[in-house]
Order: structure tokens, then C-alpha cells, then sequence
């Protein structure tokens, strides 16, 4: 295919894809009252070059990006994910990075730099632009009222700050995050804008599982109430799954945000797929949230 047919037919690709959109999601911060079986299509805008604010450094390789987009803004939902593309004209593929916050019309981004995209991410500064589209995916069902724990490990943190500025919003809720590094405590007062309860953990003291059972052990998940306990959870691939675990044991509802390595985001390359009990499923726009008995994970 030649440069030429290929530009034309990704961009033929961009301005018509499609993604997920809940009822409520014009305020991310209000009360979610409806699911994403509820969920309504609404077009996605095609890739666009978007305002830099801010790009403020949390740990060794840790970044977090503040950006301008009132679409992306209005529109993510906790566990939905924005695709940017580096500024490095060498490296053709979009990155994918779960939205962690949203105020007024920008909102933020938290990576790690792993390699050269994300090395040239690291490098933007206030002013500058960055191509994106997005939100894509299929974020948290967190519709009901419930006793949210949110769980996560390393850079898995971003979706679950996303998720508990949503619910701190709920009033019939309550909201309980553990969080595993590797070891500097970066995102803790990032999640205790929106909630007070927070626990972590670092690989030299356990793991989360380790925190969720000393935790469970002092009765800190006894609710005097018919409420269930829905578990969120985000991270590396073997921590989602003795999470999944931890919950199945208990009985509880555990929703999975998946991480993969994605070549378009929303579906047509098929390069993203996860082995579930139907089948192969696009983590992309099948995910990247799924339920912890649809993959098996129990």
C-alpha cells in the first residue's frame, strides 16, 4: 500500500469510528444513573491536534499530562482511555492512555515513559499541541449504589482516579482505594482530592492483596447496610488476577480495566485481543473494562 492510499484510508477510519457514550456523560463528576448496557452511540470526533496546559513530573519516568479538549472532557468515563500520537514523526502508532481526571474542559494523563513515544510525551511543555482522539472504550459500570474498593498496582492508578472523582460525587456510595507501587507513594494525594479512604502498599511491605487482607482482617469491609461491595480494579496482568481471585472468594463483583498493546484503539486492527469465555474479544472497544467471570478469571 503506498503512503499516499494508506493516509487516506486511516483517516477514512478516524472520522468514522464510533464510540461508547453514557447518558449521563456530559458531567463526569455528577451521579452515573445509567449502565453501559444503556450506553448510546455518539460519533467520535476524527484525530486533532489538542492544547498542552501542563506536565508536571511524579516519580522517575512518571509523568502526569494536562490537556485542553472540551469533547474529551464532557465525554470520559472512568476506564475510558485517550489514543495520542507522538510528536516524534518516526513512530506511526498511537499510544493508549486511561483519562485519570477531568476539570472544566481539560483533563489529565498518567504514564510512565517506557520507550521512545512515550520518551517524547515526557518532553511536551506547556503551550505545545498533541494529535489525539478519543475517549475510546467501554469504561466502569458504576450505576449503582454500592461499596466501591478500587484496586490498583503500578501505573494502573489513572482509570481508578478517574473512577473515584466520579463516585465521590455519589451520595449513596462509599469509596475504598488500595494502591500497590513499586515504590514511591506518587498517587495518593492525587486520589485523596476525591476521597478520604486510601490505603497503599509498596513492593517491599506485600502486595495488594496483602493490604486487601489485613484490611478485611480489622473488619474494614463490614457495611451495616444490604449494599454490595463491586470491586475496580487496574494493573498488571498477574495482580488483576489474584484480585479476581480475592473477590470470587468472596463472592464479589470485580470489574477489570485490561491493558494491551493496541495499534489503532477502536477495533479494526484486531492486534489487542483477550481470551474470554466468548471467545476473543478487542480489549479496545469490547473493552477495556470487562467482568471478571466473563474472562474466567475466578
Amino acid at each position: 500500500m503506498s503512503d499516499g492510499m494508506f493516509m487516506h484510508t486511516r483517516k477514512a477510519l478516524e472520522s468514522s469510528i464510533f464510540t461508547f457514550r453514557n447518558n449521563n456523560a456530559d458531567d463526569i463528576g455528577g451521579s452515573p444513573s445509567k449502565s453501559n448496557d444503556d450506553a448510546k452511540y455518539s460519533p467520535l470526533l476524527a484525530r486533532r491536534a489538542i492544547e498542552v496546559i501542563d506536565n508536571q513530573k511524579l516519580d522517575d519516568g512518571v509523568y502526569r499530562l494536562t490537556l485542553r479538549d472540551s469533547a474529551i472532557a464532557e465525554c470520559a468515563l472512568p476506564a475510558q482511555f485517550v489514543n495520542l500520537y507522538s510528536p516524534d514523526s518516526t513512530t506511526m502508532l498511537p499510544r493508549p492512555f486511561g483519562v485519570a481526571s477531568v476539570e472544566g474542559d481539560t483533563f489529565t494523563l498518567i504514564f510512565a515513559v517506557v520507550g521512545v513515544g512515550t520518551k517524547a510525551f515526557s518532553r511536551l511543555r506547556a503551550g505545545d499541541s498533541v494529535d489525539a482522539i478519543g475517549p475510546l472504550g467501554i469504561g466502569y459500570d458504576i450505576s449503582k449504589s454500592a461499596h466501591y474498593i478500587l484496586v490498583s498496582g503500578g501505573l494502573g492508578v489513572p482509570p481508578l482516579i478517574c473512577a473515584s472523582q466520579a463516585l465521590s460525587k455519589c451520595e449513596n456510595s462509599t469509596v475504598s482505594a488500595i494502591l500497590g507501587y513499586r515504590d514511591k507513594r506518587f498517587a495518593d494525594d492525587l486520589m485523596k482530592e476525591y476521597i478520604s479512604d486510601v490505603h497503599s502498599i509498596t513492593n517491599s511491605e506485600g502486595t495488594v492483596i496483602t493490604l486487601l487482607n489485613k484490611l478485611e482482617e480489622e473488619n474494614h469491609f463490614n457495611f451495616n447496610d444490604n449494599l454490595p461491595i463491586v470491586i475496580l480494579s487496574c494493573g498488571p496482568l498477574a495482580m488483576m488476577k489474584a484480585v479476581s481471585h480475592w473477590a470470587h472468594e468472596r463472592s464479589i463483583e470485580c470489574q477489570l480495566s485490561l491493558e494491551a498493546r493496541m495499534g489503532c484503539g477502536y477495533g479494526t486492527c484486531v492486534a489487542c485481543v483477550v481470551d474470554t469465555l466468548e471467545g476473543r474479544l478487542k480489549v479496545c472497544n469490547e473493552g477495556p473494562v470487562f467482568d471478571s467471570k466473563r474472562l474466567g478469571w475466578e
